[in-house]
């Protein structure tokens, strides 16, 4: 016979020890209003009635308490009379042996020469006597009242400190030391595994061996080898570090202790320490288990190099007891530290040795193929989506996105879609979102006078010349004068996926940013400051150039590049005065040299130059097309084949040993 399903007992409202304090409180009131006057209520008059009763005889005594406070008794003749047996028909019944009647007033001296003054015009003559009367209970409230409120106040923020510090049962203050990991059980909270992770492929091949560690540890323990101890996971934002660290846990069925550097970090001495040492202790318990430390540059930098203070640094005390701890494991421990960060250049070497981060893995931007795999994961949560898109289309048109930057264009899409009342996302919405993340909001709206207009489409009209004209300048796709964001005007280009930079694609690069200034030049023969963003990238790739990468003539095979990140810290330069005038003269070289250039590619295509601006001032945005109308085909350019074939040439001998 099968049981009966029991019902669920309902949980009882949690107990609040606030209750107890609000009573205590409350009792102290009632204390304080009741206390010594019964509960009875004595009628209050104003001192013309007073005067009123005075001179009419039926003041038998003045009572004045507190030298504040006046209690009127009555004659037992006048207590006879409808006008005083009134306030008992209201309700206020004097208490045994009380007053009648009761007002306070002002200044005692003034009170008295009134009453003097009453008694001399009408022959009245009325005993006046001073009591003083105590509330014990109200002036216990009023003494103990500031205490009870400012230990309140510290008991309530001591709560609050406590409960932010991702404490145990209760939230009490000793357990702010207690980790602050947000802890994922394997059968529940982690379902996200390699399918879902697009891309990646060699990072996720990497990371493959430590879901197989965790799964089969006696496999390798039993040859004597020792589990890696961690894992380190680099580079830049949005290409799925965290992701990766998710699917690790997913796969291995294990617990997922997940939490940022900045978590380790508080205001009391010795708490990042403790949260450490808590961290490692719950995560053995569960072991097998994965800690993932996001951001882990937060409490991992270099020690000593930013500590100008002389004083004691908590963040080195944390990362002290960090290096203890993942170097304490046995071989049978069974736990993994997976960190994440984009600054590893500035984490401290003891971190990064082997032992405890064993292995460095790369998470470098997607190129076309995994674009296109992460454009097809995003797009599966869309409702409907128009069936001429094309995914690899659409990885082409994003170089240098990384997989959060696609996650956003596929939101973004989704909403213009819906802006305009479609009923499906298509490709234009997904070309709208990418100008929309890329060059900002269009303003249509702003005022730009006819002169600014036209020095906007040379500009960008001089952009797209050069370009055209230049073999290893990057391909056009659209060119526009619509502003958007904080620019005026705007050329997108395609550029190819280089692996390794030559010098004659620096320069090339460099000429086509200068095409802009360059066309203002020849055109009106004025400048403007419409070229900031250009002559900061120029500037850039030249520098990087002389000081960077060796490409310099009169600098020489020199590179004052600190891959460490410590150079940082120094307030010298690692080259003498001398070496520094050279180098700004290099820079100012090869810059003015490319500036020249351009001149000359648009002097000898001024035509082209005019008709491609007068264009561009009738459509606002012009396209591949348009340049190949005026310009015709451009002479360098490969096709998609030879792109494709390019690519998968690569891929065959990557496998093969390069002896340059």
């Amino acid at each position: 016979m099968a049981q009966k399903a029991k019902k669920p007992t309902p949980k009882k409202p949690k107990f609040s020890a606030w209750w107890i304090y609000a009573a205590i409180i409350l009792v102290f009131l009632g204390l304080n209003i009741f206390s010594g006057s019964g509960f009875g209520e004595t009628s209050k008059i104003t001192p013309d009635k007073f005067e009123q009763y005075f001179v009419s005889g039926d003041l038998q005594k003045v009572v004045i308490v507190n030298n504040s406070l006046a209690k009127v008794y009555l004659t037992p003749e006048a207590q006879k009379k409808d006008i005083h047996s009134k306030a008992t028909e209201d309700g206020f019944l004097p208490s045994a042996g009380g007053a009648d009647y009761q007002f306070r007033f002002g200044d005692l001296a003034t009170f008295q020469n009134r009453i003097k003054e009453i008694e001399a015009n009408n022959n009245v003559n009325v005993p006046v006597s001073f009591e003083t009367e105590s509330n014990f209970f109200g002036e216990i409230l009023m003494t103990l009242l500031p205490i009870a409120v400012i230990i309140g106040i510290w008991i309530f923020i001591m709560r609050r400190m406590s409960s932010g510090a991702g404490g145990g049962a209760g939230g009490q203050i000793f357990n702010i030391g207690k980790s602050k990991a947000k802890l994922f059980d394997e059968k529940t909270d982690v379902k996200t595994s390699f399918k879902d992770v697009a891309g990646l492929e060699g990072a996720k091949e990497e990371v493959q061996e430590i879901v197989d560690f965790l799964k089969n540890p006696d496999k390798y323990t039993n040859l004597g080898g020792k589990i890696p101890k961690g894992a380190l996971l680099v580079g830049p934002p949005g290409t799925g570090k965290t992701l990766l660290a998710k699917a690790v846990a997913g796969e291995a069925k294990v617990p997922f202790f997940s939490l940022s550097g900045s978590d380790f970090v508080e205001m009391f001495v010795g708490v990042g320490a403790s949260r450490v040492r808590d961290l490692f202790k719950q995560a053995k318990e569960k072991s097998p288990a994965i800690i993932f430390i996001d951001e882990i540059d937060a409490i991992g930098r270099a020690r000593g190099k930013a500590n100008f203070s002389g004083s004691n640094d908590e963040r080195e005390n944390t990362l002290n007891q960090l290096l203890t701890e993942m170097d304490g494991f046995g071989t049978n421990t069974n736990v993994i530290v997976i960190a994440a960060t984009n600054r590893a250049d500035v984490l401290d070497t003891a971190l990064m040795r082997a032992g405890r981060f064993d292995r460095q893995i790369y998470v470098d931007l997607p190129d076309v193929r995994e674009r296109k795999e992460i454009f097809e994961v995003h797009l599966r949560p869309l409702k409907k989506v128009d069936d001429e898109l094309d995914t690899e289309f659409m990885a082409k048109q994003t170089p240098g996105f990384s997989g959060a930057d696609i996650a956003n264009v596929c939101n973004e899409a989704a909403l213009v879609a819906a802006r305009q009342d479609k009923t499906a996302v298509g490709r234009q919405d997904f070309l709208d979102a990418v100008d929309r993340i890329v060059g900002g909001l269009e303003k249509k709206n702003k005022i730009i006078t006819p002169e600014e207009k036209k020095a906007i489409a040379y500009h960008e009209a001089g952009h797209a010349t050069v370009s055209w004209m230049l073999e290893h300048a990057a391909p056009l796709v659209k060119v526009t004068i619509v502003p958007r964001g904080k620019s005026l005007g705007a050329a997108w280009y395609l550029p190819e996926e280089r692996l390794i930079v030559r010098p004659e694609q620096m320069l090339d690069e460099m000429c086509a940013a200068m095409g802009g200034r360059a066309a203002e030049k020849v055109t009106f023969d004025k400048i403007s400051t419409g070229a900031l963003s250009d002559l900061e990238k120029v500037t850039k790739q030249a520098r990087m150039m002389v000081t960077i990468y060796g490409l310099n003539d009169e600098v020489g095979n020199l590179t004052y590049y600190d891959s460490s990140g410590q150079s940082e810290y120094n307030f010298s330069k690692p080259y003498s005065e001398k070496t520094a005038e050279i180098i700004d003269k290099e820079i100012s070289k090869i810059i003015e040299e490319q500036y020249q250039r351009a001149v000359r590619i648009l002097e000898e295509n001024k035509d082209k130059l005019n008709q491609l601006a007068e264009v561009l001032l009738d459509k606002e945005v012009i396209f591949k097309d348009n340049l190949e109308q005026i310009f015709g085909k451009r002479p360098y350019a490969k096709s998609e084949e030879q792109i494709a074939i390019t690519k998968e040439t690569a891929t065959t001998e990557s496998s093969t040993p390069d002896n340059l």
